[in-house]
């Protein structure tokens, strides 16, 4: 089974994390099979990137988002398109 969840990178007492999709098995930093986003909590207010279009995808083949990543996108929904 595929999960959308974080792994952790960057330095001792200074964390950044990629949002991946990888699967449920594989321990925590191990190679993903796809990075569809960034999340930094150091800087005010916390930089979040997400990849939306990847992140909908691998949702409707059954990827699940793990607690956090959910919280995660229910706090950065998908912007509305632009009115042309």
């Amino acid at each position: 089974m595929l999960m959308i969840r974080m792994a952790r990178f960057g330095a001792k007492k200074k964390p950044t994390y990629r949002l991946v999709v990888i699967e449920k098995e594989r321990a925590r930093d191990s190679r993903a099979v796809e990075v569809v986003g960034h999340y930094n909590p150091l800087t005010t207010p916390a930089t979040i990137k997400l990849d939306h279009d990847r992140i909908s995808h691998w949702m409707k083949n059954g990827a699940q988002p793990s607690d956090t990543v959910a919280r995660l996108l229910k706090a950065n929904p998908v912007p509305a398109p632009a009115a042309v």
